[in-house]
């Protein structure tokens, strides 16, 4: 069994003092002692906080950050045009790019204070739409990348069967993604005997990319406890086309046709009406919210303050890696809102007023739910977490209970000297152990797809 001792950590219950972590051989917190004795342990080098779950990603467009921001026509661009400059960015994407950008991703993940990711995997086939002879090779290909990493993955093939509402037929771009349910659980199949230590879940894809058939179909052949996640109104053009399909708004039709819960992650969700942000907030199902994406792809904002009010939870994601960074994520949560509303400290709880500490805590326990693990540091929960770097101009002379606001709302330079996933140091000091052979690979993959 493995020992750490922090000086003070941030629990459930709030900031504690001399505080012990045990972890036992799979990775999870045996104990957690306060005011304990550091001896016989490896003694940490700043405050511990748990690490930030990732509930949204798609690891290959971390190569694609930065190519979508020209302008295609005065006023004209949008999520939709940008869509275009994916499909064709994919065009020669192959597996072991795959891999190199996954592991460039997850490296950067982890140093940013990210210790989990859901990938959100609708990239199944080669570039002519056809299966590979493996047919998980690219599950596998992230698979080996989170596992290269050291980061813990919950990996959501992803059923993505057409290309609009009503069963339209997927366009020419989109055929890499698109499988029917066998084809997905086959997918999903080999990854579970290939990958055992890879959590698994579903994603469908979007109201407009499934039927309600498959839909159905999807879900009943999944395991009842795994994480479910879908996009969900994150444009208003899928909003006007979801009420011509079925006469209702798309959160309202899938709580009304789905078996929405607490294992559900409803991916932004940026257009809701009043009615729709209640019943979500009574579902137990989370928000998955990533902000710097929804704004680079000038999507809105989610009704934060009105949703978190009601109770309901959120997560947040890095989405199309355009900032990979938990603590930017966080920062614009808060920052749209007071924007929008001139306003500030506008996501203080009632029983928190500190902005961060809020931010942070929501942010852990919503993410480990979609990810389908638990949160937080106590004993059972994963050994994630992070130890700060109280040198670091950003957190310098801040007290306990001001440290997450510092950290949240302070410079541009992320404070994270170590982080710990299952327990085991996997960056400290600031450096991943392989960061430079990753970025090498990673180098001469995004210069031979520019080439």
């Amino acid at each position: 069994m493995t020992a750490y001792f922090a000086d003070a950590a941030l629990l459930p219950a709030g900031w504690a003092r001399a505080v012990r972590l045990d972890v036992a051989v799979d990775g999870t917190l045996a104990a957690v002692t306060t005011g304990a004795d550091p001896a016989g342990t490896e003694r940490l080098a700043g405050p511990v906080v748990p690490g930030v779950p990732n509930l949204h990603s798609h690891a290959f467009q971390r190569a694609m950050a930065g190519l979508a921001e020209r302008a295609g026509g005065a006023g004209q661009d949008s999520f939709w045009t940008w869509r275009q400059v994916m499909y064709g960015f994919l065009a020669s994407l192959g597996p072991e790019d795959v891999q190199a950008i996954a592991e460039q991703l997850y490296v950067e993940m982890l140093k940013a204070g990210y210790t989990g990711v859901a990938e959100f995997h609708y990239l199944h086939h080669a570039p002519d739409g056809r299966p590979y002879a493996e047919r998980a090779e690219l599950a596998l290909r992230v698979a080996a990348a989170a596992r290269t990493a050291g980061i813990r993955l919950t990996l959501l093939p992803v059923l993505y069967a057409h290309g609009g509402f009503g069963g339209q037929p997927p366009a020419e771009g989109q055929r890499r993604f698109v499988n029917g349910v066998a084809g997905l659980f086959a997918i999903r199949d080999a990854v579970a005997r290939a990958a055992p230590d890879v959590r698994l879940g579903l994603a469908l894809h979007s109201l407009r990319a499934v039927t309600p058939e498959e839909t159905a179909d999807a879900l009943a052949a999944l395991d009842p406890a795994a994480p479910v996640h879908i996009h969900i109104a994150e444009q208003t053009r899928e909003v006007e086309e979801c009420l011509a399909w079925s006469g209702a708004r798309p959160v309202d039709w899938l709580l009304d046709h789905a078996p929405v819960s607490e294992r559900w992650c409803l991916v932004h969700a940026t257009h809701l009406s009043e009615a729709e942000t209640r019943r979500l907030a009574a579902s137990g199902a989370v928000a998955g919210l990533c902000p710097t994406t929804e704004a680079n792809l000038g999507d809105g904002l989610f009704p934060v303050v009105e949703y978190l009010a009601q109770g309901g939870r959120f997560g947040i994601g890095s989405d199309s890696h355009v900032s990979v960074s938990p603590i930017e994520e966080l920062r614009w949560l808060e920052y749209g809102q007071r924007l929008t509303r001139r306003a500030r400290t506008l996501l203080a709880a009632p029983d928190e007023p500190s902005v961060g500490t809020r931010l942070w805590r929501d942010a852990v326990e919503g993410g480990a739910r979609a990810l389908g693990i638990s949160g937080g540091l106590a004993a059972g929960r994963p050994a994630d977490f992070l130890v700060l770097d109280v040198e670091s101009p950003a957190l310098a002379g801040r007290p306990l209970d001001r440290l997450l606001d510092a950290l949240v709302f302070s410079g541009n330079r992320t404070p994270v000297r170590d982080v710990a996933v299952a327990g085991r140091l996997v960056v400290r000091d600031g450096r991943h152990p392989q960061e430079d052979a990753i970025a090498r690979r990673y180098a001469a993959t995004v210069a031979r797809l520019a080439g």
